[in-house]
């Protein structure tokens, strides 16, 4: 199989001074894409300064953005997409491929606890995996990973569903399981990151990566969102009609509205899984 290397980079210099050398002695054959997503420093310069074909953006558009450029851009039939900053080795990349050989078309790299960034973030990870296991009902180990191996022609299906920010691996990976595309993770262990800090910041995407969570599940069976919403209004509505019955011998306002609520969440939730079903059905099947 042909392969191709995407490294997303904004201000990355340091990290692709370490990263791109070891990349090329690794996979000498490899088409190596530096996507610079808007840098303000030489990342461009010492990305091509190193062999790797550079697609440079005028204004930084986010990291999901920058992927999608380069998953266009890739001319291999398996894409390998890996962080800029030195933490992925690229050894482990033969462990992914090795997958994608056994009839995987999506092999992620699952980062321990130890690679996580903080202890917070190790905690909402842990949360979205969870989640998304149990959506998907099978052992999902690091929805975030942005390591990973991917057949192209495959991931290129879903470049309409990808975000520009930073959840990319949340919203491919659940495309591949509602597709029934195969997803296995490889434990890796990862390195410290080279150059300036992360561009996460905590208290900005803490809530972004809070609406992971809804999107973890729209993007996969809305219904399994929406229904136990629903039973929960329906449940509060007859406690509550059952509460002032006895008490007042009545039906109240609140419980109708209340019931009304748990009708209108259910057809909504409703409506959704078919909208999903329609995304995910409109796609060219391929072999």
């Amino acid at each position: 199989m042909s392969i191709s290397i995407v490294l997303p980079a904004k201000n990355e210099s340091e990290g692709l001074r370490r990263t791109l050398p070891a990349l090329r002695a690794a996979w000498p054959d490899a088409e190596i894409i530096v996507v610079d997503d808007g840098s303000t420093d030489d990342t461009a310069q010492i990305a091509a300064t190193l062999g790797a074909r550079v697609l440079s953006s005028p204004y930084s558009m986010g990291n999901g953005a920058a992927i999608k450029r380069g998953a266009r851009a890739a001319r291999g039939e398996v894409i390998v997409f890996m962080d800029a900053d030195g933490q992925h080795d690229p050894g482990h990349i033969s462990l992914l491929l090795a997958e994608l050989d056994r009839g995987y078309d999506m092999a992620v790299g699952a980062r321990n606890a130890s690679g996580q960034a903080s202890i917070g973030r190790g905690a909402a990870n842990a949360l979205y995996n969870r989640l998304a296991s149990w959506m998907t009902g099978h052992k999902v180990q690091d929805l975030t990973s942005g390591f990973r191996a991917v057949r192209a022609a495959k991931f290129r299906e879903f470049l309409h569903l990808l975000p520009n920010g930073f959840s990319y691996p949340t919203t491919s990976t659940m495309a591949f399981f509602r597709s029934a595309y195969p997803v296995t993770y490889v434990p890796i262990d990862v390195a410290k990151r080279v150059g300036t800090q992360s561009h996460i910041r905590p208290l900005r995407d803490g809530i972004r990566f809070l609406l992971i969570i809804f999107k973890i599940a729209t993007l996969y069976s809305p219904l399994k969102l929406f229904l136990p919403t629903s039973l929960g209004f329906a449940a509060l509505g007859l406690g509550h009609y059952a509460w002032t019955y006895f008490n007042e011998g009545r039906f109240t306002n609140m419980s109708a509205l209340m019931l009304s609520a748990a009708v209108i969440v259910f057809l909504i939730g409703l409506i959704s899984e078919q909208i999903t079903s329609l995304t995910y059905n409109t796609r060219t099947d391929r072999p």
